[in-house]
């Protein structure tokens, strides 16, 4: 993004065209004024290094890895916890983590070998045993949301000292890439014991950073773990992480200098942020999903027919338009264009067809239309995101109204055990692995299939085998099927993809995004 731009070109406020310097002015009033942020709020310093401030979207769901369930979560989760396997931020192929080097010596083996003298942060070693014990209650603990990501895994076996023998029911090529995820986030056993099993709100992980204290609704904070010997490269003394919902309040906190970093943020403030001469710019393409999720074990949603309605009702490149400012890319099923596994066949399956949709709604027994109970969040960008689609549903009788609230307390009610709303307008924020992303969605007992519905026939063997190779053209092929299956029985609507849009003052260097969208602060400096 061109953020250099020193023309006095019209800024859009709340649609008033303003002159760039005007509105500096404007800004640099409402700092004085202490209208922008709360005053308490300044750069701090810590352990003789700076503290780099970040404005976050969402309070986290927990900050355990096994119990958490919400994607937002993970921009925090990752400095407290190095995973097993990394990956590349631009391509997502997986690197060396917690596991320096990693190998199938069969199908049906997966040998890690672990970097030595990694600790956790309360000293404890990084090991084989410390490695077996996490695996093992992310996959059998009642209360663990990634079960699912580990069922391939028969048994563990410690090896050696820093090595672990994952021994699989069936092939699996995803499971490195799988580590790289909550499943390979490791937790202290150390911890875990003294404290039931479970750190959701006292981590204890082995990453750059330790934590220090979560302020419900209004900061985590972080600093930096002096005895960290691992891959990344910490250049701050600490991260202080402010939720703030709202993305205008955010990228202000970077404007005036209140904070360092601002991410999530919405596309209508791209332009704005081109316009900045004091900010950095970055707006890059991501597998992050926005999407309505499914309860289809409530009715009238167990009627696929009624389900395919909702696909045709959707204006995909208006919703972009008038709600992402152009900021995205239609999605048709869970992977965008660009993915190599994306299959240009399902995309075909719903143009917007409002028509169409009124017309299944009549077969299904719903000739007067269908009324929904919707769930949604209530920041502002969400909002507009809502007013967008109720008025493409209107068009082909689907009523109903949302219901909002924060994303940790409307996910936790959705996907929990309340199970509230039709469906939850929200994001699938992306995996490394595209398989990996299709069983946690729409498997029998996955966490986000709110409904706990069978998958469709055909759907399990299609997941088995795009695990089951590691040749891309044969899991291509499985993952087309796999998405097909999805698609034909509407088990999501999927909206669009966002771009990953950050704002960053001009003392932050070597921040990068990733294609997740999920960012990583591993080598972040601060220039005087």
């Amino acid at each position: 993004m061109n953020h250099h731009d020193n023309n006095d070109d019209d800024l859009i406020i709340n649609g008033v065209p303003m002159g760039r310097r005007a509105f500096l002015g404007m800004l640099s009033g409402a700092v004085a004024a202490g209208t922008l942020m709360s005053p308490s709020w300044s750069w701090a310093q810590a352990g003789g290094g700076a503290t780099l401030m970040v404005s976050a979207p969402a309070n986290p769901s927990s900050l355990d890895p096994t119990t958490g369930g919400s994607g937002s979560d993970h921009a925090l989760l990752f400095p407290l916890y190095d995973t097993l396997i990394n990956w590349n931020p631009s391509s997502l192929t997986p690197i060396p983590g917690l596991a320096q080097k990693w190998s199938f010596p069969d199908p049906k083996t997966l040998v890690l070998e672990l970097r030595p003298g990694m600790t956790f942060h309360d000293g404890t070693p990084v090991n084989a045993e410390a490695v077996k014990i996490n695996l093992d209650r992310s996959r059998t603990a009642d209360f663990s949301n990634i079960r699912e990501e580990l069922g391939s895994v028969d048994h563990i076996e410690v090896s050696g000292e820093h090595v672990v023998t994952l021994h699989l029911k069936n092939p699996d090529s995803a499971l490195p890439l799988i580590l790289s995820d909550r499943a390979g986030m490791m937790v202290s056993p150390k911890a875990l014991a003294d404290n039931n099993n479970r750190v959701d709100r006292n981590p204890v992980g082995a990453g750059f950073m330790r934590f220090e204290k979560w302020n419900d609704g209004s900061e985590v904070a972080m600093t930096r773990y002096a005895d960290y010997k691992g891959p990344n490269k910490p250049e701050v003394a600490a991260i202080s992480f402010k939720i703030i919902t709202d993305s205008a309040t955010r990228l202000r906190s970077v404007m005036s200098g209140q904070a360092h970093v601002a991410y999530h943020l919405d596309g209508r403030q791209k332009q704005m942020i081109e316009k900045l001469p004091t900010v950095q710019g970055f707006a890059d393409p991501t597998i992050y999903c926005y999407q309505f999720y499914l309860n289809m074990s409530r009715k009238p949603l167990d009627d696929v027919r009624v389900r395919q309605a909702i696909n045709y009702a959707v204006d995909r490149e208006t919703f972009i338009r008038a709600a992402m400012a152009g900021a995205g890319e239609p999605a048709h099923m869970n992977l965008p264009k660009t993915h190599w596994a994306y299959d240009p066949e399902t995309a075909k399956l719903y143009p917007h067809d409002p028509d169409k949709a009124r017309a299944l709604l009549k077969e299904a027994g719903h000739a007067d239309g269908i009324e929904l109970d919707l769930r949604g969040y209530n920041d502002q960008s969400s909002v507009q995101m809502q007013e967008v689609l109720m008025e493409q549903f209107s068009k082909a009788g689907i009523r109903g109204r949302f219901r909002t609230g924060t994303i940790a307390d409307m996910s936790a009610a959705y996907f929990g055990q309340e199970k509230a709303g039709h469906m939850l307008l929200s994001a699938w924020t992306g995996r490394p692995d595209p398989s990996q992303a299709y069983g946690l969605l729409y498997s029998s007992n996955a966490y986000f299939n709110a409904g706990r519905v069978k998958a469709p026939d055909g759907f399990d063997q299609a997941l088995l085998d795009s695990r089951s190779s590691d040749d891309q053209q044969k899991r291509q092929e499985a993952l087309a099927r796999l998405q097909r299956i999805v698609m034909e029985n509407a088990l999501v609507v999927p909206l669009a993809f966002r771009q990953s849009i950050v704002a960053t003052t001009a003392q932050v260097q070597g921040f990068k995004n990733n294609l997740l969208g999920k960012p990583k602060f591993d080598n972040v400096s601060l220039k005087a």
